[in-house]
């Protein structure tokens, strides 16, 4: 049994959930998302908690349950509070601006790198060496995190490059004399 697809979704204020057969969507002040959930699963409002339950029980039914909960939840979260990703860039001469619709990254290369800033997806750099990514769409927004790390991804000898904020970097011992 599912652990997590039992656990209600609770709706916070200020967000409308429309449920339309298996469309669930979800409306706040960061704007509307929807996800359309497997027919394996239902999904039944109670006041201000939206209930995920397997229809039968199936094992994509019982794999899918858990799944689903989280993707209606992330709507729901991502609509009301939405979500950061904060990144680090480690490295002499390393670098990180918004310019305009671009994000302009210095990463050691003969050139800068221009990396176009999505609709949705808001990016500051409160300091040269520090980017936050923020949006509603959980999924968006890592993925634009990951696109940018895979740019420079940190190396284990000095830990230069593009790294999460709270990514640990395993470090290696240098060569001896």
């Amino acid at each position: 049994m599912s652990r997590i697809g039992q656990n209600p979704v609770s709706v916070p204020s200020g967000v409308d959930v429309n449920i339309a057969g298996q469309v669930v969507t979800a409306k706040g002040k960061l704007g509307e998302l929807s996800v359309t959930l497997v027919d394996e699963i239902s999904i039944d409002r109670e006041g201000d908690e939206l209930k995920v339950a397997p229809r039968d029980k199936s094992k994509r039914a019982r794999t899918m349950w858990g799944t689903s909960r989280s993707l209606v939840q992330n709507i729901v979260t991502g609509v009301s509070e939405g979500f950061t990703v904060n990144m680090e860039i480690t490295g002499v001469g390393y670098r990180a601006a918004v310019q305009g619709k671009n994000l302009v990254l210095q990463l050691g290369y003969s050139h800068e790198i221009q990396f176009p800033i999505p609709e949705g997806i808001n990016m500051a750099c409160e300091r040269p060496t520090a980017i936050a990514i923020s949006g509603a769409d959980k999924q968006k927004v890592g993925h634009i995190a990951s696109q940018i790390r895979a740019l420079r991804p940190p190396e284990p000898y000095k830990g230069k490059g593009v790294r999460y904020a709270d990514e640990y970097i395993l470090r290696k011992e240098g060569k001896k004399k």
